[in-house]
């Protein structure tokens, strides 16, 4: 179990890698140990995760009939772990084909402890909507923002991380979108989630 020290050294190296600074990267563990410490990243974003799922289940109890709240909360929490992990897997499976199996761990590193930042960030949405429900429309438009600011963060790292430039980057960046999305919609289908909106 990785101390607070540690935790907050990869959280810095994260944020430094996502605004674009590679020596953030010296900040991380990029050891085999550091590779499966870094899903302890998992942990720290699990209270802002719990938070998004409890601002969305009440929404899907709305339309979907003879579900509890604690049952869409699971199943929520399920969709959540398999968009984080199930892209990094495939990606770990091909990684040698497209040329970055020497890079592979510094991304998953990197990723993991971003992800957690980045979860952090859309807090402020989540808790509008549970504590201050007519302001959804605001909510949706701050989600909005900051879903966008993600997307240039997670392309920063990914460039850092792989260090192979930005075209592979961009191609990286878009095909874990990509799976990440289509993990999504496929995982919603099978718990019977059908977005409500």
């Amino acid at each position: 179990m990785l101390d607070t020290t540690d935790i907050q050294r990869s959280l810095k190296g994260a944020w430094r890698v996502m605004t674009g600074r590679p020596d953030g990267m010296r900040m991380l563990d990029t050891s085999l140990e550091g590779f499966w410490d870094s899903f302890f990243a998992i942990i720290v974003a699990f209270p802002a995760l719990a938070i998004g799922w409890f601002a969305s289940a009440d929404t899907f109890v709305q339309y979907i009939e003879g579900v509890s709240r604690a049952s869409i909360v699971a199943r929520l929490a399920i969709v959540d772990l398999a968009v984080w992990l199930l892209p990094l897997i495939i990606l770990g499976l091909v990684a040698k084909q497209v040329g970055i199996a020497d890079r592979f761990v510094h991304y998953v590193v990197s990723g993991n402890w971003a992800s957690a930042v980045l979860v952090w960030m859309m807090v402020p949405p989540s808790l509008l909507k549970l504590v201050a429900p007519d302001t959804a429309d605001f909510a949706s438009m701050l989600s909005l923002a900051l879903f966008l600011l993600s997307m240039v963060l997670t392309w920063r790292q990914t460039n850092v991380a792989l260090a192979k430039g930005p075209g592979l980057a961009t191609a990286v960046f878009v095909a874990m979108f990509v799976c990440a999305l289509l993990v999504l919609i496929v995982t919603q289908g099978l718990l019977g989630l059908d977005s409500p909106y």
